[in-house]
């Protein structure tokens, strides 16, 4: 564990860590509240934080001056890449597939067709947690513009290919 933040004798200091620029107490330390803000949070911030409080000439505080706590960062989203995969010929089968370089929680994806007329695609044609498609048997009426979303609690990305029959 990495100190990042002490007030000792009325002074605050903030040590030399990454956290250093965006790290501070919430409230003046008079009003005997030590929460802490971290401004422009980022993944690499995901951590367990512990506070200990130690007051001097207080024994009575021994074993209950430290409180944990678990911070999970999450991250919208990276936008996704499209690929089409197969050959795209009437009566043979191509799977469309949409990935996603980052997100937390992991992102689930919804492809749809767009043009010419809107259709909305279900399992087992579908794998959401994969990202792919499958067209099977494809005809000229399966072309049009494909488009994918990726989309977690925090955000979605989206993008589109255009399949060619």
């Amino acid at each position: 564990p990495a100190q990042i933040l002490t007030y000792l004798d009325g002074v605050v200091k903030v040590e030399e860590t990454p956290l250093k620029p965006r790290v501070a107490f919430l409230y003046p330390i008079v009003k005997h509240n030590i929460s802490v803000v971290i401004n422009a949070t980022h993944e690499g911030d995901t951590g367990q934080y512990i506070c200990t409080v130690n007051v001097v000439d207080d024994d009575a505080s021994a074993g209950k001056n430290v409180a944990v706590i678990n911070l999970t960062v999450l991250v919208p989203p990276a936008t996704p890449t499209c690929h089409l995969h197969g050959d795209p010929a009437v009566g043979a089968n191509v799977t469309l597939s949409c990935g996603s370089a980052k997100g937390k929680p992991p992102p689930m994806f919804q492809w749809q067709r767009m043009s010419p007329t809107l259709q909305v695609f279900f399992p087992p044609a579908q794998d959401r947690a994969r990202g792919t498609l499958k067209l099977t048997n494809l005809s000229l009426d399966m072309a049009g513009l494909y488009v994918c979303v990726a989309e977690n609690r925090v955000g979605s990305a989206e993008c589109s290919i255009v399949l060619e029959v």
